[in-house]
């Protein structure tokens, strides 16, 4: 009852007295008779409240006409409501009696405790005296349910696949699963309503705080050219729809106009920053579409701007060479399963074959992850196991001793991965979906240049092919504006005043930023981000520096900023 008090106030300022849950959910949800309907509540809570209803009203069915069959007598207690003095409870084999429980308007105990199938949660009497072996026997079910149709194992980890078990669990013994017609048609239906009520909830959040449009082209099987547009925000990430490109994918101008449509769905003012290739048809719509929209910045996908980097790195000439060496070794090992199963008795061997995570981190990827068992098969080619086995006398094994046994070999690695290790973690932190990246760009690829610097101990002709290349794609495509701006309100950056770079270029890309792109008070921003670099106001308190180190900055300037 108090909760629902609190909504009735929120969404229509009035208080009403007496009555239960149901009579406030009746309001919420829009049904006239014995309280007048709220004009002011927003369709999601409308929905949840009819679906709540939906729900009591069939419980209460299938509850009579279980105690009917059981008893063979008429319930006698069917019109009490759940927002009555006292409440029915129920034990197997016993008639339904009410006795005393809480007062009007409140939850159930139950709702208080987490749900039994929870992991650490309280069993029931039911579920104790369970036979191990009917247990046993739905997990069976289950899983040759899964088996049958090629389901893939890892669907039991996705957030739905328990909530299903629950809701199974939870109905009524006969309970029988939707048909092929109810999957397809009314379930189908009402999912899509439920998903339009979230993407509508999602639309709103976007007018408060903006979000970021993105356009994902891809090319499927059949050689389409599709474009995937999806808008994110601090709340989640929301597919609006996908475009089959074949056809306009080459024109900038056709590439303009269909970008346009889509803001012009999200909302022009709710857009702070698009996304897309750096294809130069993309670029180029990119750049049609900030000149028509001031408040847009438009910037190519980071992680393709580093997948680029690290290819071009991959096809300098002596990475190339030396690339071949890793992949004869890599493949000799794994031919074999005697020497693999050597290996894999040592007590710090894992496999030699990484991830692809991308296909062009892989070289570098495969470079560590070769590095890494260095003395392993060192120790493998000088062993008496392997020098006195036939293999050792192939012309191929003795080309894989020579490169094992090759200090040249492992020096030029160990550079290599030194080069690649702030680039790849940087795109590990850019390609993830855990937290926002965009304020870590700009750091990192700086960290990165530095990095390669001190490799080769500021040696321009040693480190510049390599340090030419990110600044080609970083100048070129990913210096913006919006990432100095980025990196210079990331209070974990901001606030570290030794590591912190005060380039005046990094303080004039915040001035410009503000002033092209915000069309509010400019004045009151500025003054905001100079309590911020002074430490003036909220942003001075303990708690404030000390939540800067573990807090998200999305997330801090929720709590601190003005």
């Amino acid at each position: 009852m108090r909760r629902d008090r609190i909504l009735l106030h929120v969404y229509c300022r009035q208080t009403y007295k007496g009555g239960g849950i149901n009579r406030m959910k009746r309001h919420l949800e829009g049904i006239k008779g014995d309280i007048g309907s709220c004009k002011k509540v927003s369709h999601d809570v409308r929905y949840q409240m009819l679906e709540y209803l939906k729900g009591f009203e069939l419980k209460k069915k299938a509850e009579k006409q279980r105690q009917e069959e059981m008893f063979s007598v008429p319930s006698t207690n069917s019109d009490l409501q759940e927002d009555d003095d006292v409440q029915e409870v129920f034990s197997s084999g016993l008639p339904k009696k009410p006795v005393l429980g809480k007062r009007k308007g409140t939850k159930l105990v139950d709702n208080y405790f987490a749900p039994r199938t929870t992991p650490r949660a309280q069993h029931g009497l039911k579920s104790v005296f369970q036979s191990k072996e009917n247990v046993r026997q739905a997990n069976m079910a289950i899983a040759r349910w899964m088996y049958n149709n090629c389901i893939p194992f890892n669907a039991v980890n996705l957030v739905y696949y328990q909530r299903m078990i629950d809701a199974i669990a939870t109905a009524c013994p006969g309970y029988k699963g939707p048909s092929y017609n109810a999957v397809w048609v009314p379930l189908l239906r009402d999912q899509k309503k439920e998903d339009q009520l979230l993407v509508d909830s999602q639309r709103r959040h976007w007018a408060e705080v903006g979000c970021t449009l993105m356009a994902d082209g891809w090319t499927d099987t059949r050689h389409r050219s599709l474009i995937n547009f999806l808008v994110y925000c601090p709340r989640g990430m929301v597919f609006v729809k996908s475009v089959d490109a074949s056809e306009i994918v080459k024109s900038s101008r056709n590439l303009f106009k269909l970008f346009d449509e889509v803001v012009t769905w999200v909302g022009p003012k709710n857009i702070v920053h698009m996304v897309t290739d750096n294809a130069s048809n993309y670029v180029f719509a990119g750049k049609l579409l900030c000149e028509k929209y001031k408040t847009i910045s438009w910037s190519p996908c980071a992680a393709h701007c580093l997948n680029l980097v690290l290819q071009d790195m991959g096809d300098m000439p002596h990475v190339d060479r030396l690339k071949k060496r890793p992949s004869k070794v890599t493949v000799f090992i794994y031919n074999h399963v005697a020497l693999i199963a050597w290996l894999r008795n040592r007590p710090s061997w894992t496999d030699i074959v990484c991830a692809r995570a991308t296909r062009f981190a892989t070289t570098f990827l495969s470079f560590g992850s070769l590095h890494v068992h260095k003395h392993d098969l060192q120790a493998l080619v000088t062993s008496k196991f392997f020098v006195d086995n036939r293999l050792a006398r192939e012309s191929k094994a003795k080309e894989v001793v020579s490169i094992i046994l090759d200090n040249s070999f492992w020096d030029d690695t160990n550079v290599l991965v030194k080069i690649s290790s702030p680039l790849i973690r940087l795109l590990q932190i850019v390609d993830s979906d855990q937290r926002p990246a965009i304020g870590y760009v700009y750091k990192g690829m700086h960290r990165a240049l530095l990095g390669i610097k001190k490799i080769f101990r500021m040696r321009k002709h040693l480190y510049k092919p390599y340090t030419s290349i990110m600044k080609n794609h970083w100048d070129k495509h990913l210096r913006k504006d919006l990432h100095a701006a980025a990196y210079w309100l990331n209070l974990a950056f901001q606030y570290d005043e030794e590591n912190f770079c005060w380039k005046p270029i990094v303080n004039m890309a915040v001035l410009d930023y503000i002033g092209n792109k915000y069309d509010g008070d400019q004045e009151n921003v500025i003054k905001g981000t100079q309590y911020f670099r002074d430490r003036i106001g909220s942003f001075d308190r303990d708690l404030a520096l000390s939540t800067s180190k573990t807090t998200h900055p999305d997330e801090w300037w929720k709590l601190w900023g003005c």
